[in-house]
């Protein structure tokens, strides 16, 4: 797992979303107000296990560093899926990423504003896309950006999404007393995902239970599931 520093949450209102195709419509998880560890968890895919073939397995913002024991689907606003089913977060750009679902509407360029050529592709090195090809301060296909307009460190955190485009569950990783430790994008690189299902008024796409590698994930965030 690599850190990827802090991302503030402090309307309470976590926004999942591809930012660069859907930032203005994140999928929204209520979660404790503040400022959070953001880590993304590489998987070795190669046939060799070498270490020559690595891909993002999951996008993580952690709570809490007590001991997981369940992993389960992440309730958004809307509450929580139906059994064996989860939540999508829709991917047309390759990345996914973590924001305070409030700062957007605050701290992004209003009206006018062209967000591919004023904030993602600006031709400089503020510009997202050349952020993320950085390798320094993150990895390279990894950043943590402080949205423009941002005056008390709004900020967004963002992965390239293991191996592409897609509709990728959210999880939740719980403590045995039922705090929440961790919420999860899973971008489906450990384990095969099973036919496509829809979710009622989110017209995405989601895997069934089965099909979530809830072994792999609870080994690394300390779940006896």
């Amino acid at each position: 797992m690599v850190g990827l520093g802090e991302l503030s949450v402090e309307s309470g209102r976590l926004g999942a979303c591809d930012p660069f195709a859907y930032l203005y419509e994140p999928v929204v998880l209520p979660v404790p107000a503040g400022r959070y560890p953001v880590l993304v968890t590489v998987a070795d895919v190669s046939e060799a296990q070498d270490g020559s073939h690595l891909r993002e397995a999951y996008l993580s913002v952690v709570f809490s560093n007590a001991e997981s024991t369940a992993i389960e689907a992440a309730p958004n606003e809307a509450g929580i899926p139906e059994d064996g089913q989860y939540w999508g977060v829709g991917v047309d750009a390759g990345t996914v990423g973590f924001v305070d679902a409030d700062a957007v509407e605050r701290c992004m360029p209003g009206d006018g504003s062209d967000w591919y050529s004023d904030v993602f592709d600006t031709g400089g090195a503020e510009g997202w896309f050349a952020q993320m090809d950085n390798d320094s301060p993150y990895p390279a296909g990894t950043a943590n950006i402080t949205l423009p307009l941002a005056t008390a460190g709004e900020n967004v955190v963002l992965s390239h999404s293991g191996w592409g485009d897609g509709v990728f569950p959210l999880l939740r990783t719980v403590a045995a007393d039922g705090t929440v430790t961790a919420i999860h994008i899973d971008l489906l690189v450990v384990g095969a995902p099973e036919p496509e299902t829809h979710q009622p008024d989110q017209d995405v796409p989601a895997p069934s239970a089965e099909s979530t590698p809830k072994g792999w994930l609870g080994r690394l965030f300390g779940s006896s599931r």
